[in-house]
């Protein structure tokens, strides 16, 4: 007995998703991670509708999405129906400005409502203990010790951190040039510690992991090959238990949100952590607007005569 062969899309289906996720990448330039969401998005629809009886993707109204949202809705997270409601979206919009379909059937459906996330939030004395947990008297050491100096300098996407190559790192200048999101390009500001430990490593360390192999990437392995996500997403891990804290509790998104939360509370303004993090929209950085209420409160009970 065989097992039953998975779903699959009708062929005009597919190549209209085919075609709108083209589309994305030659006119928006979005990241593979970007477009594999969207297309797996799309797909997952469009093959409910299939199953369902209902029109196919290009033709399925306002109707159709309602029933689809409300079928799904007991399995799938408010954040997660919001991704599918947002990728059908951006689709449906494209169809409109082509002409070929009379109505968005988006339109009239709203936003699920999140439950609010704040970001786990370190303290600079846990930050200062992650960051003295690497053996620095070792080649790896160093390299890992660079990593974590860096990203908590600049609060950098965990993919924008390994991803840096040599020459996008300016010493003269103390900033580095990073591509984030969509390949849209941003110079962060590093500091003098992060450039002090770079040096270090690129002094000593780098080399002696390269063993005269050639690499354009800045943080390489043992092997002489670019570090990976999921590798440094494990160095975290292992520094964290180093540290006396909970590995569970820490990855390098944390360490993005602890620059951005540090920053504020040191006086930084929104917008300009939003430039530095690389926020498309404004929207997006104001999860840390608590941070910023608080430290307003403080302000305020330090130096209004009556605070």
């Amino acid at each position: 007995m065989t097992d039953a062969a998975p779903p699959t899309l009708a062929f005009s289906t597919q190549s209209e998703i085919d075609a709108f996720c083209d589309a994305l990448w030659l006119e928006d330039g979005l990241s593979p991670n970007s477009l594999a969401a969207y297309r797996s998005d799309l797909q997952r629809y469009a093959l409910w509708l299939q199953q369902q009886g209902r029109p196919p993707l290009a033709q399925a109204g306002a109707a159709d999405l309602a029933a689809f949202l409300a079928d799904v809705a007991a399995r799938m997270k408010s954040s997660s129906q919001a991704r599918y409601l947002s990728s059908l979206r951006r689709f449906y919009r494209r169809l409109l400005a082509q002409n070929r379909i009379s109505a968005d059937p988006t339109l009239q459906t709203a936003m699920p409502v999140k439950a609010s996330r704040l970001p786990k939030v370190m303290s600079e004395a846990q930050v200062e203990a992650l960051l003295a947990a690497p053996e620095i008297e070792t080649p790896l050491g160093q390299r890992d010790r660079a990593m974590l100096e860096t990203l908590y300098a600049t609060g950098l996407r965990v993919s924008e951190l390994v991803n840096l190559k040599l020459h996008e790192v300016s010493f003269d200048m103390g900033v580095a040039r990073v591509f984030g999101k969509g390949s849209k390009e941003r110079l962060v500001p590093l500091g003098e510690v992060a450039l002090d430990w770079l040096k270090s490593y690129l002094n000593d360390g780098r080399s002696a992991l390269l063993d005269n192999r050639l690499s354009d990437f800045l943080f390489v392995t043992a092997r002489g090959t670019a570090m990976t996500r999921q590798m440094f997403w494990t160095l975290v891990k292992k520094y964290a238990l180093v540290a006396g804290m909970d590995p569970a509790r820490l990855s390098p998104h944390v360490l993005r949100h602890a620059f951005a939360t540090h920053l504020l509370n040191h006086g930084a303004d929104l917008r300009v952590v939003q430039l530095l993090l690389g926020h498309a929209d404004i929207s997006t950085t104001q999860i840390y607007t608590h941070v910023a209420r608080e430290r307003l409160k403080d302000l305020h009970a330090v130096h209004h005569p009556r605070g």
